[in-house]
């Protein structure tokens, strides 16, 4: 299968970010989850490619971009401004998904100027993760370990709750397929615990004037009380729950996806 060859954009330490631009319009950037996987946002781009100019890019020492660090979440916000340097003249639209929503909300948090509207996607919200960690331990128990590609697609199955068409999507986000960065994603998560344990998020929120759109998947692993402290503390946010859609809800919904974003579309 042939792989879409993007464009290099350098951060501000020279590390080499891949990037891939589509559509016309407005500028609408993807941040993808993990910490330590890569975009896959290759339906999203074709869902929005019509309205706005999409971008793709995957994070530093991931997928198709440098494999190098360093691996901290001011590293994550300084890459995430340069691919938007690169390809959105004026304030874009962030749409993050999981790790990826923490991250585009640290960043809007940052630059609210850069930011036209935040769409925050399958996220785990604000407060100290001991909070719902726990609930999504349980929950996965019986899930495989491994970080080869068949333990992996084994693991995300089990984010579907649809279990007819759960191998096909799993098979569908491996592919194509790249090492998982463990250092990354053990190095970012660690130091996002701690920074939710340590800081007042909320109060940093509620000074946000950004439209912030929040979309659940009602069968998220990940229990969707743990975003509810976060869409209290926004001022001006819309949160749209997509019954029986689960952690990647464009997948499952794609209908119910693309309208709640594109209702926002002109805000």
């Amino acid at each position: 299968m042939s792989r879409p060859a993007g464009r290099a954009v350098l951060a501000d330490d020279g590390c080499r970010l891949w990037t891939l631009v589509g559509g016309d319009g407005p500028p609408l950037v993807f941040v993808h989850g993990g910490p330590g996987l890569w975009d896959m946002a290759g339906d999203l781009a074709t869902m929005f490619e019509g309205h706005y100019r999409t971008v793709r890019w995957d994070q530093r020492g991931c997928g198709r971009s440098q494999r190098r660090g360093p691996y901290t979440l001011d590293r994550s916000v300084a890459d995430l401004g340069a691919v938007l340097d690169a390809h959105a003249a004026g304030p874009a639209t962030l749409l993050g998904h999981s790790w990826g929503a923490h991250l585009a909300l640290e960043y809007t948090l940052r630059h609210p100027e850069r930011v036209r509207r935040l769409v925050y996607v399958a996220g785990t919200g604000i407060d100290d993760e001991d909070t719902w960690k726990p609930v999504y331990r349980q929950r996965t128990r019986d899930l495989p370990g491994g970080l080869d590609r068949a333990s992996v697609v084994r693991q995300w199955t089990a984010e579907f709750p649809d279990r007819a068409q759960a191998a096909t999507h799993a098979e569908a986000m491996a592919t194509p397929w790249f090492e998982i960065n463990r250092e990354c994603s053990v190095t970012i998560n660690a130091e996002v615990a701690r920074r939710l344990r340590e800081t007042d998020l909320a109060a940093r929120c509620r000074t946000l004037r950004v439209p912030v759109l929040i979309v659940d998947g009602s069968e998220d692993l990940r229990p969707r009380w743990a975003v509810d402290s976060l869409a209290a503390a926004l001022p001006d946010v819309r949160r749209v729950v997509l019954r029986g859609a689960s952690h990647l809800p464009w997948v499952e919904d794609p209908d119910g996806f693309s309208g709640a974003v594109l209702g926002d579309h002109r805000r």
